[in-house]
């Protein structure tokens, strides 16, 4: 615990040198993690693209006056889980928009002629779905829940997530990012990730870096994470995601993070962040995606054979083969994880649904990581 604390002073100027954070970031993450690093293997299904919010940098969300606005339906979402099993995956990962029918007209009739008034139950049918037909194991990344719909989602999903991105709510005012999005309301977010810890809910956050914050108040959002997990125990994983311009959003001329930037902010997060708490980011969105094993990541999240990034829809998911030799080169054995962390698979376990449990235990080897190592070839 010293050590953390002198090695937080340390990361409070923005400008401090970069090797030595580095160095105590490993240091944290070896004792920890060891010198094996993970991956999910998932299918991802984007139940619906439309959402009341509006941020500057989302290519995601479609108006629902657009040809390209949809919700999902239940045969779709099947043919996806089954193209994903065929291939291997144990996740599937369920992202959406949020809330869309609190805004429009157009998403309430989509979602009444499934013979849904609220997205959040037809995404839980969705995952009871999923669970009957399939053996993946459903994460939701729903965005901000209220009590009620974390309890409708548990039961039929292993894990949730979703995106703190930032507290700053100097980006929640005009000509800002998240000007008139109320779901990104820091308040709300930080709310949502308190009441998934009194639930017992194996959660999933992070920080969407360069739209616009100050590394102050990365630092900050990163310990208002950690704060959560020191009074719950259930943030199993936190994203350091690198902002990326794209043609089709209000910040396409919008600068990205350097390299030296994002692991100034990776190396920042394994020093705050518990040690348990396993630290990600995406290596599809960096072709020098390596270099965060020096700053202190563990893990490289979902990684999909079947379905592309929607979220980053220009940047193709990295060939595992590829992926495995580089964390070789660097020292590192890449293996498959679940969509649950070992440490929530206790046969004791609260974090989880008993069925669910159940599944994810058969699912694991006794490390905790799955039992099936997928053969490293390469992706679709």
């Amino acid at each position: 615990m010293t050590e953390t604390v002198i090695s937080t002073g340390a990361i409070c100027a923005e400008t401090g040198d970069l090797q030595t954070l580095m160095s105590h970031a490993r240091a944290i993450r070896d004792q920890q993690w060891g010198r094996t690093v993970t991956y999910s293997r998932k299918a991802f299904v984007p139940l619906t693209n439309m959402c009341r919010d509006t941020c500057g940098y989302c290519t995601f969300v479609k108006h629902p006056s657009s040809p390209e606005a949809n919700i999902m339906t239940p045969e779709q979402v099947l043919a996806t889980a089954k193209r994903g099993e065929r291939e291997g995956c144990k996740e599937l990962l369920f992202s959406l928009g949020e809330k869309p029918e609190l805004r429009y007209e157009a998403a309430r009739a989509a979602l009444r002629q499934l013979g849904y008034e609220r997205l959040t139950d037809y995404l839980a049918d969705m995952c009871a779905l999923v669970l009957q037909e399939t053996t993946l194991l459903p994460h939701v990344n729903a965005g901000t829940l209220t009590d009620d719909e974390i309890d409708v989602l548990r039961p039929v999903a292993a894990s949730m997530g979703m995106m703190l991105e930032t507290i700053s709510r100097r980006l929640t005012r005009k000509g800002q990012p998240h000007y008139a999005c109320p779901d990104k309301v820091p308040l709300q977010r930080l709310r949502t990730l308190e009441r998934a810890g009194e639930k017992h809910v194996p959660f999933t956050t992070g920080l969407l870096i360069g739209i616009g914050e100050s590394f102050a108040e990365r630092l900050e959002a990163l310990e208002a994470i950690n704060a959560a997990h020191a009074r719950h125990g259930h943030i199993q994983e936190v994203i350091i995601q690198n902002f990326q311009r794209k043609p089709d959003i209000e910040m396409a001329q919008h600068p990205e993070p350097s390299l030296e930037d994002m692991l100034r902010t990776i190396a920042a997060a394994r020093i705050i962040l518990s040690p348990d708490i396993s630290l990600q980011a995406p290596p599809n969105l960096s072709a020098r995606h390596p270099a965060y094993l020096d700053a202190g990541i563990n893990d490289w999240g979902g990684i999909s054979p079947v379905t592309i990034d929607f979220i980053n829809p220009q940047h193709e998911w990295p060939e595992i083969r590829s992926l495995s030799q580089s964390c070789a080169d660097a020292g590192f054995e890449l293996r498959e994880r679940l969509t649950v962390y070992p440490r929530y698979l206790g046969a004791d376990s609260t974090f989880v649904s008993p069925d669910l449990l159940a599944r994810a235990s058969d699912m694991a080897e006794a490390s905790g990581l799955a039992r099936q190592q997928q053969h490293l070839g390469e992706l679709a």
